[in-house]
């Protein structure tokens, strides 16, 4: 669990990050995930995409996308969400202390 303060700092890394993937109709798939956690593994912080047609908002399948990979939710803004891991090999983004 992190904290606001990570949150925040989080969000200002994640403002300049372009976004690297799409959830779209076909909605959070065993492919779309395998994605989605390969690129926390590399990148530690992702912004994603939903589309209109995916059919749900945001914000859930923010919590979902958090849940299923042992993620952190970082941000939603409009249609876009950011998430956090930490790289269980080269971990490279350090938070602020609690």
């Amino acid at each position: 669990m992190i904290t606001s303060k990570q949150r925040a700092y989080l969000r200002s890394l994640a403002n300049p990050l372009p976004t690297i993937m799409q959830i779209g109709k076909g909605g959070l798939t065993e492919n779309l995930l395998k994605t989605v956690s390969d690129a926390l593994e590399a990148r530690e912080l992702i912004k994603l995409h939903v589309l209109e047609n995916s059919g749900e908002d945001a914000y859930t399948l923010l919590q979902d996308l958090a849940e299923r990979l042992g993620a952190e939710p970082v941000a939603v803004v409009g249609r876009k969400i950011v998430l956090y891991r930490a790289s269980e090999k080269k971990p490279v983004i350090e938070l602020p202390q609690k």
